[in-house]
């Protein structure tokens, strides 16, 4: 499988587009936001109020929307957590744990409220971003993510990742980790870490441990809620978490995000360093490599299928459902359970990648086309499984009932991913009534080019009306050469709504006029 990783830069942050044989599989945006509330950031966080009922407690991290902690998503750790949290704050430099003593564990059934009171200042790690109306959700599993290894305060276990099978190796990374681990910490080993050399794996290890230093000076003095650690952006945790062999590039149009990612790369996994491009091509990025495209039929209510079949996915506050229809194209040389298996076949596949495309988390239910036969329903149970083994987020998926329904229960993390596919009818300067209206707009703009001394300029349109310019013996760029001795390239972008236009100066980039 060939993986490439594409990153096109805007004005509302960075889209990133994870394509595995050209193929669009998942589709994220690192959105510029100030405050920031990612999963994996670090907070001091002060305890707002405590709810007995739903044995929880609401915290006031610095976000516009209260978090929430549940007693089960505190760690054993916790009074320890909570003594080196008032000893940073109190003391310069109380950054170590090796001469710090724990303090007991906690129960697991135990109460909210013989833990926290309202007012505590402590440390505090985003589980899962603010989704919907709900805040963010916490934890006090404090834990620093590496390439190869997770570093986690307080719990000095090691624990090495069940992929890694081979016992030899299992023993090798326990005794490089028993080696390098700082005292107080325990350390969780990575399946990319199977063959890494010791003198990566310590270096990793070094760089974790330097991030809680860093992180613990960060609370000295501190009184009201605070960020204390962010996590790296979503593009470099892409690159860190998913980077392997399979990669064949990663490709972005920004000078300064390829910056970031070699900085990363070459700090952590130089070899790959030849992986990186910069896109420089007229032609913007994702429509280069079919993104637009791909994303517009992806993302809307029906995704057809190649077989002319095609789902149906429907969204409701409690769970999300997949209708799953034949389409007009029937095979009627071969029986009906038959044509049903292929046909469902092909939508599990579909599935598999629209659950990680639009990252749908919570309870989804699919209702395939009918089949009698009891194998093709256990075949279809087996193809799903093994075309969700590349997702990362933990799902269960459960045999088709009796009823012809498949459910699946999928981790929800992060918001999920909802782009409106529809064409409006709005252009750079007014509302238009027609789409074709676009073209008297445009040749207005281009008017005024009369006097401009560049002789060469790009005009980005939507597919549609580039198909139009294009139409014709004589099209409308031979016509304006031949009146102003000024060649207008024609660029089509999908991501541009219909009546959307882009006019700049071929040499610079910048704006033909402001």
């Amino acid at each position: 499988m060939i993986r490439e990783l594409v990153l096109h830069t805007n004005s509302k942050g960075v889209e990133i587009a994870l394509l595995e044989n050209k193929k669009l599989v998942e589709y994220h945006l690192d959105v510029n936001e100030n405050d920031g509330c990612a999963a994996g950031n670090i907070y001091l966080g002060k305890i707002k109020k405590l709810n007995p009922a739903l044995n929880a407690a609401f915290v006031d991290i610095g976000h516009d929307k209260d978090a929430f902690v549940h007693y089960s998503d505190l760690s054993p750790y916790i009074k320890s957590i909570k003594a080196f949290s008032l000893n940073a704050r109190n003391t310069a430099g109380a950054t170590s744990l090796d001469n710090f003593i724990n303090e007991p564990l906690i129960d697991k059934d135990g109460k909210i409220e013989e833990i926290f009171s309202k007012g505590d200042l402590l440390i505090f790690e985003v589980a899962k971003e603010a989704i919907s109306t709900k805040g963010p959700r916490l934890t006090c599993e404090i834990s620093f993510p590496g390439r190869y290894i997770v570093l986690t305060p307080f719990n000095t276990s090691i624990g090495i990742s069940k992929k890694i099978s081979d016992e030899q190796e299992r023993q090798r990374l326990t005794n490089i980790c028993e080696k390098y681990k700082p005292t107080g910490f325990g350390i969780i080993v990575r399946t990319n870490a199977q063959d890494i050399s010791e003198e990566e794996l310590a270096k990793n290890i070094d760089l974790l441990h330097k991030r809680w230093i860093k992180m613990s000076n960060n609370m000295y003095a501190q009184q009201k809620p605070l960020r204390l650690h962010k996590e790296m952006s979503k593009s470099i945790s892409i690159v860190r978490d998913l980077l392997n062999d399979s990669f064949e590039r990663i490709i972005t149009d920004d000078e300064q995000m390829l910056g970031e990612l070699k900085t990363y790369i070459e700090e952590n996994i130089p070899d790959k360093t030849q992986l990186l491009n910069l896109h420089q091509s007229h032609s913007p990025i994702f429509e280069e490599y079919d993104i637009s495209r791909q994303v517009k039929t992806a993302f809307g209510k029906i995704v057809t299928l190649k077989s002319g079949a095609y789902l149906i996915i429907e969204h409701t506050e409690a769970l999300h459902v997949v209708d799953v229809n034949s389409g007009p194209k029937i095979k009627k040389d071969i029986d009906q359970d038959t044509n049903a298996f292929n046909i469902n076949s092909e939508a599990a596949q579909e599935v598999a990648r629209q659950l990680r495309l639009r990252n749908i988390g919570g309870i989804i239910v699919i209702d395939f086309i009918d089949m009698k036969s009891a194998s093709y329903k256990a075949k279809i149970l087996e193809i799903m499984q093994e075309a969700m083994k590349t997702d990362k987020a933990k799902h269960v998926i459960l045999p088709i009932s009796k009823f012809g329904l498949m459910e699946i229960t999928r981790q929800r993390v992060k918001e999920q991913v909802t782009i409106d596919v529809a064409e409006d009818i709005v252009s750079n300067h007014a509302k238009v009534e027609e789409p074709l209206q676009i073209i008297d707009l445009i040749y207005n703009d281009l008017d005024r080019l009369n006097n401009h001394q560049s002789k060469s300029f790009l005009l980005y349109v939507h597919p549609f009306i580039y198909a139009f310019l294009k139409k014709g013996t004589l099209s409308f760029r031979m016509k304006w050469f031949s009146k102003t001795n000024k060649w207008i390239k024609l660029v089509q972008d999908s991501s541009l709504r219909l009546a959307e236009y882009k006019l700049l100066i071929q040499d610079s980039g910048e704006k033909a006029f402001k």
